[in-house]
Parts: C-alpha cells; structure tokens; sequence
C-alpha cells in the first residue's frame, strides 16, 4: 500500500538531519580514537596573587586547523565563553575572595566532542615591603671584615635576599622560610674609597621586589689609619711626660720657695717660728693638692693609653 505524498517528504526531510547526527557521532569517535581533539591547557604568568588582583588565564588547543568554542569553569560555574581558531584564548577576572582561588577548568568544545583542561588554582601572598640593611664591621690593620644583615618585617614566606655593592650583585640568592634577617659577610682591604651597600627582598609576588636604602661604610683613609696612629703615639706620649716633668718642676720650686719663707720668719720662745703653722698649714693643702694633682694625671695617662690600646687593636 502507496503511503501518502506527505509522509514520503517528511521521511525523506528527515534523511539530513540523521544523517548529520550519525556523521557527528563518527566523527567525534573518531577524533577520540586520533586525539585530533587533545585536552587543551590552561595557565596564567603566575600562580600567587594579593587580594584584589585582577588575572588572566590562558586557554590553548593545540589543534589550529578547528573551530573551537573555549569555555571557563570555577568549580561547576560556567564563568566565561569565547571562540577561536589556533590562537590561545585569554580570560580576565578578578581574585578577591578564598573562593575565587580555583579550581578553573577550560573546557574545549567541537560539535558534540568535548575535552577539560587540568585544574588550576591560585595562592594567595602579600607583598614584602621595603627591607632594612645593618652592617656591622670589625676593623683591623689591614682588612675590614664586614656582615651585611637584610630582613623585609612583612610580607609572605618565603623571602629571597640578595645584597649589592653600589649596583653590582656580590651575594647568591639567599632564601629565608622564617622571619629572621639574612646574613653575608665579605672581607675588604682598608681603602680611602667610600663603599656604599644595599639589599633586595622578594617573595613569590612577581614584579614586587623591594630594596633596602643604601648604607655608607666611611673609609678607612687608606692604609694609614692604624699606621698613623701607632707613629702619634709616641709623640703624644712624649708630650703627657713633658707636661708632667713641667708641673713637677714648678711645684718643686713653689715648695722650695715655701721652705725658704718659713726658715727665714722671726722665731718665738722654744725656737719655733711664728708663722710656723701657718705655713704648716699652707704646705700640708699644697702637698695635698699635689698629690691629688698626681693621681688626676695618673689615671689621665692610663686611660688614654688604654684606649690608644684598643683602638689600635680594632
């Protein structure tokens, strides 16, 4: 029995159509059996970000001969969708919030065939601020040995440091997981040349380096220092001895004229001289003024020697 007119097009109307589908269905079995349709990638230029940060995540197929539709997915969300051919495919968004740290997926789509990217997730850090640098030295004759200490107070664990003379690097990374400053000690001949220091500190935050301001270490005036000191002390110690030589001769001869005024002065009964305690008197506040004087230049003397000591010792 003829079937109707109209039923024999609408079979026939259906024929593309299933057709099409099947052919999609082969063709999706079949780029699953060639991997002509590879899992695409996603990665942004950094993986730790401050609060508020806005990112950009990259999305690449490596098939460039396929039309694409890119999709962008935080946890089961459907963020973002875009359309490409070849190129990597660029998401924008902001990370402000713990849940906006991940994971993404990019999901990569032709026809009815499909492929997710792995998970990515952020971390967030905060930046360092800007490190200080001390510097202790301990001078000797010839050399300075020289620590150079650096700490940033702030900012995520962990901290590179790397110390610089004037703009040229003299330390290796030195990398600290704790909140302690980081140290390195470097040993210099004594030079009349003025050496100025500096420091860096970074942490995983790309492009948040932070430097230290410089420190000056004044200079030693050459090799001379010590050397010039060790050919003034003979010298000055030969002044302080000339000095105490003068002031005992003038009080030698205070006393001398002392002792000539009391042997000359009218004498009373028992042959004792008048003015006797008087002068007894004068002279024992002469002789103890004498001695204290003698004790002051004394202890004078020994101080500025032990000091010359061990200024010279470094």
């Amino acid at each position: 029995i003829s079937k109707p007119k109209r039923h024999v097009e609408e079979e026939f109307s259906r024929v593309p159509f299933l057709f099409s589908v099947q052919k999609a269905a082969l063709d999706c079995e079949r780029v699953r059996k060639t991997n002509e349709l590879p899992s695409p990638s996603l990665h942004s230029e950094t993986d730790t970000v401050r609060r508020g940060q806005n990112v950009s995540l990259s999305c690449l197929q490596q098939n460039k001969s396929l039309e694409i539709t890119y999709f962008l997915f935080l946890g089961g969300k459907c963020l973002q969708t875009q359309d490409g051919k070849g190129e990597p495919v660029t998401f924008n968004l902001t990370v402000s919030e713990a849940h906006d740290l991940g994971p993404y997926k990019c999901k990569v789509q032709v026809a009815n065939c499909s492929k997710y990217s792995l998970p990515f997730n952020f971390t967030f850090a905060d930046p360092v601020t800007a490190p200080v640098l001390n510097i202790s030295v301990i001078q000797t004759k010839t050399d300075r040995y020289i620590t150079l200490r650096c700490i940033s107070f702030n900012g995520s664990l962990p901290i590179n440091y790397i110390f610089f003379e004037k703009n040229i690097t003299i330390s290796p990374v030195i990398s600290k997981d704790v909140r302690k400053p980081a140290e390195f000690n470097i040993t210099k001949s004594n030079t009349a040349e003025v050496k100025e220091y500096r420091c860096k500190a970074k942490n995983r935050l790309p492009d948040h380096a932070k430097y230290s301001k410089p420190v000056t270490i004044p200079s030693t005036g050459g090799d001379c220092g010590p050397f010039c000191l060790q050919l003034l002390l003979p010298g000055l110690l030969l002044v302080l001895i000339i000095i105490i030589l003068v002031l005992a001769f003038w009080m030698l001869r205070k006393y001398k004229a002392r002792k000539a005024m009391k042997d000359s002065a009218p004498r009373v009964c028992r042959n004792i001289p008048m003015e006797a305690g008087i002068y007894a008197n004068v002279y024992e506040n002469q002789a103890g003024k004498r001695i204290l004087f003698e004790i002051l230049v004394g202890l004078g003397f020994l101080s500025f020697t032990f000091f010359l000591r061990s200024y010279t010792n470094g």
